[in-house]
């Protein structure tokens, strides 16, 4: 008796990861848009997103994912009441089959969901890159991984690709009229949206105000101006309210502790973040640990529900 082997066809074959993100932006962040030559897919985990791809605008909320093409221009606005959590992917394929993914966009099933929660994981638990940075543009792996590691990352997306073209199509989502589309993009043309979008994506940074007026061509006085005008407080202080915010954000986290915090935000201490984030919040950010740990105790009792994907 011989035996005669049947190859196994792969219709998706993920070639390589070029970044994994996670962000919980402000409600009124406005990503201004780029292109590039790899595949990239936007899932809206909370929140609802004005997202453009190409020549148009889709609405798209809480469960739902776009994908876009290499080459292909795309934007992301908050339209929503509530800020958004954004998670997104983008890699190389090679695979005929990814022309059905071409424009695709679709509401995650809860095994679809389940996938993209277990992508995350793996992510978080791999990469010494943060997922939250946008600029970061290569992901570093840290050493010694778990054996297999970086092929399950590959397996997690790929079993993703497979499902979504399986399964038929979910209802469309909305798209945006034409004559709303010009509205919106006048209005991302304002200059304050940019500003903050700006920087959220320097959050981790020592910004200065020097650098914000280079980079949008105003005036010192110019830029305060506009921030005591629509948001009742001048641009550094804005700035490190949001680094303070993102600081109970980590704390919260529980990965890392003061120390690594400080230094991850650009503090040139600790001394001089914990200096800074009493000031702000009326509490050190060890009160600050202990007041959340004791919030969740008592809400939970002894245990503690891990933060997983919607």
């Amino acid at each position: 008796m011989t035996y005669v082997p049947t190859p196994l066809k792969k219709e998706i074959v993920i070639d390589s990861i070029i970044t994994i993100h996670y962000f919980e932006y402000m409600r009124d962040f406005v990503f201004r848009g780029e292109s590039h030559d790899f595949w990239e897919f936007l899932y809206v985990d909370r929140g609802t997103v004005l997202v453009t791809a190409g020549e148009s605008d889709f609405q798209l909320t809480t469960g739902n994912i776009i994908f876009h093409k290499p080459k292909e221009f795309h934007a992301i606005r908050s339209i929503g009441k509530n800020s958004p959590n954004l998670m997104t992917a983008s890699f190389t394929s090679a695979s005929p089959a990814m022309k059905l993914l071409e424009g695709k966009i679709d509401t995650l099933s809860i095994e679809e969901r389940n996938i993209i929660s277990h992508l995350l994981g793996l992510a978080r638990q791999s990469f010494a890159t943060p997922l939250h940075v946008p600029s970061v543009e290569q992901i570093l792996l840290k050493p010694d991984l778990p054996f297999g590691t970086e092929q399950l990352i590959g397996a997690d997306l790929e079993l993703l690709l497979i499902s979504l073209i399986r399964k038929p199509a979910s209802p469309a989502v909305r798209r945006i009229p034409a004559s709303a589309s010009v509205s919106e993009e006048n209005s991302r043309e304002n200059r304050l949206d940019r500003i903050l979008s700006f920087m959220e994506e320097h959050i981790c940074e020592q910004l200065t105000v020097e650098q914000i007026c280079s980079a949008f061509s105003l005036s010192r006085s110019s830029l305060q101006s506009l921030f005591h005008e629509k948001k009742g407080c001048g641009v550094m202080d804005y700035f490190i309210h949001r680094k303070i915010d993102r600081a109970k954000e980590m704390i919260r986290d529980g990965t890392m502790n003061v120390t690594e915090i400080s230094y991850f935000l650009s503090y040139s201490s600790r001394q001089y973040f914990s200096k800074q984030f009493k000031q702000i919040t009326g509490m050190s950010p060890q009160q600050y640990a202990s007041s959340v740990k004791g919030l969740s105790q008592s809400a939970q009792g002894s245990f503690i529900k891990p933060k997983l994907i919607k």
